[in-house]
């Protein structure tokens, strides 16, 4: 088990299946994306550039947009965090909202191919 496995599994479920999606769409979209831990957060780094990071709060999850989050359209206003970040991008979850998986995919391949 790695420590991002130990991670999701120490939160509650409703964190956990937020996360799970996110990393399962960074997979699905980017097959050569890489894992690691770093801020003592889970991040996905594509040729040793971290692009991705996800995270849990209180009362929230997050998916972090590092790289390029605020340089790529995002017709759909997923985004709802650091929009007045130069670099990066957010998107916050609470407890019973749900996402566009699709729509999440074009930002995450969006974000790699900027």
């Amino acid at each position: 088990m790695t420590k991002i496995d130990e991670y999701l599994d120490s939160l509650p479920e409703w964190q956990k299946n937020n996360l799970v999606r996110f990393r399962q769409a960074i997979h699905y979209t980017v097959p050569e994306i890489q894992e690691d831990w770093k801020w003592n957060v889970p991040v996905f780094l594509v040729e040793g550039k971290v692009f991705f990071a996800m995270s849990a709060f209180k009362a929230h999850t997050k998916y972090n947009f590092i790289l390029n989050g605020a340089l790529i359209d995002d017709p759909h206003k997923l985004f709802n965090n650091g929009l007045d970040s130069k670099k990066s991008r957010g998107i916050d979850l609470h407890e019973g909202e749900t996402i566009d998986e699709q729509n999440l995919k074009k930002l995450i391949q969006a974000s790699v191919d900027k």
